[in-house]
């Protein structure tokens, strides 16, 4: 089985480490992505998550460790036909149309001209293709700019902050298209600051802090070995919140709910004990730490280590 899996990483990160003078951008780090999988890599400003994406590009050359892009050293040609990227900024030029942006990239990536009907489509912009691009949106020129980065089927996604001026239902939808990508095949790695949106999208966690790796794993594990708090919150009435409030304590949040924190190993017994009391209860809802707050463990406390070996 782990061979299987070997064969089907298609980015192969082992022991990278990179410097610009006496800043160490990144630091021993080993990271991989499956086919069909789309892993969030999180990290704070200067983190280092440009840097690894710009090595995975071939922009740059590691100084330590290996990269490789399905199979193949990152910058060769082999790795760069396997690749596509958009960055948080997308600029275009403003005479062209969509069609012809897409087309352009089709052309550069050797993709057949059925690609740009189906990516213009893919991200709902037909309507608009013949249009210049310098009259598009801020959304309008980020979905052209993930059409372009989809053209040509590509094996590995990088995805920089790709739902910068996107409303709540273009990102829902471009969330949409990514999964299916991923259904396909496409190996996805995306950063970004829209942690929420996230959460249940994203099938692996990486956080890099300073340079380093901290953590990398299904939130649900990172949850667990972060050990963080679970809040349940009771909804009661207004006649027996106060009965509640005195057997189980917690804190009030309205006139009719009590909120109570945890640790993980208690949430069972504590369950058990309000479904005890079920007169005293009409609504129960769990809520486990967030991606927020397990990012925060990982990339602010720095004796917060994920054991990675």
């Amino acid at each position: 089985m782990e061979g299987f899996r070997e064969m089907n990483r298609l980015v192969d990160i082992t022991s990278v480490s990179k410097s610009f003078g006496a800043v160490r951008a990144l630091q021993d780090v080993t990271l991989s992505v499956q086919a069909g999988e789309v892993v969030a890599l999180l990290g704070h400003n200067g983190a280092g998550k440009t840097t690894l994406f710009r090595i995975m590009l071939g922009f740059l050359e590691p100084d330590r460790g290996s990269l490789l892009v399905s199979g193949n050293k990152a910058g060769s040609r082999e790795s760069r036909s396997a690749i596509s990227y958009l960055p948080e900024s997308v600029a275009f030029p403003k005479m062209l149309t969509g069609r012809e942006i897409v087309g352009l990239y089709a052309k550069l990536k050797g993709a057949p001209a059925s690609d740009i009907e189906r990516a213009l489509e893919s991200v709902d912009l037909l309507d608009a293709a013949n249009r210049r691009c310098g009259t598009y949106s801020k959304g309008m020129r980020q979905r052209l700019g993930l059409a372009q980065a989809i053209v040509g089927s590509p094996q590995v996604l990088l995805l920089d902050e790709p739902t910068s001026g996107l409303d709540p239902v273009s990102r829902t939808e471009f969330y949409g298209l990514i999964a299916s990508l991923a259904d396909t095949g496409t190996a996805v790695l995306l950063s970004s600051h829209g942690l929420s949106e996230l959460e249940a999208r994203a099938g692996r966690v990486a956080i890099l802090r300073k340079g380093r790796l901290v953590a990398d794993g299904a939130l649900a594990d990172l949850q667990k070995n972060a050990n963080l708090p679970t809040r349940i919150r009771v909804r009661s009435t207004a006649e027996k919140v106060d009965d509640f409030h005195r057997r189980f304590g917690g804190e009030r949040v309205n006139c009719a709910s009590v909120e109570i924190t945890c640790a993980s190993d208690e949430k069972m017994p504590m369950l058990a004990a309000i479904h005890a009391s079920p007169e005293v209860v009409s609504d129960i809802e769990v809520m486990p730490p967030t991606l927020d707050e397990v990012y925060r463990y990982y990339s602010l406390n720095e004796d917060n280590k994920e054991d990675l070996s």
